[in-house]
C-alpha cells in the first residue's frame, strides 16, 4: 500500500491532483482552509491508493509526496 502525504500549508487548491488520479480518492478538504485561504487536497480512501504519483507529477508547487 502506497502512502501519500500532502503539505497542506503550501497547497493553492488548483485541482489538478484530482483530475489525474486513476482511482479518484483526491479530493479537496471542503472543511478547512490552509493559511493561504484555500482548501488543500487530501485523500479520502488512502487504501485505495496504488501509489502511481500522478498526482505528485503533475502537482505544480510540490505539495504532494508518494511512497511506495
Amino acid at each position: 500500500m502506497a502512502k501519500v502525504t500532502f503539505n497542506e500549508e503550501l497547497c493553492k487548491g488548483c485541482e489538478l491532483c484530482t483530475t489525474v488520479c486513476p482511482k479518484k480518492i483526491i479530493i479537496m478538504d471542503r472543511e478547512r482552509i490552509n493559511s493561504k485561504g484555500y482548501h488543500p487536497a487530501t485523500i479520502e480512501e488512502m487504501d485505495k491508493c496504488i501509489g502511481c504519483a500522478f498526482c505528485a507529477i503533475i502537482c505544480p508547487d510540490v505539495v504532494i509526496e508518494v511512497e511506495k
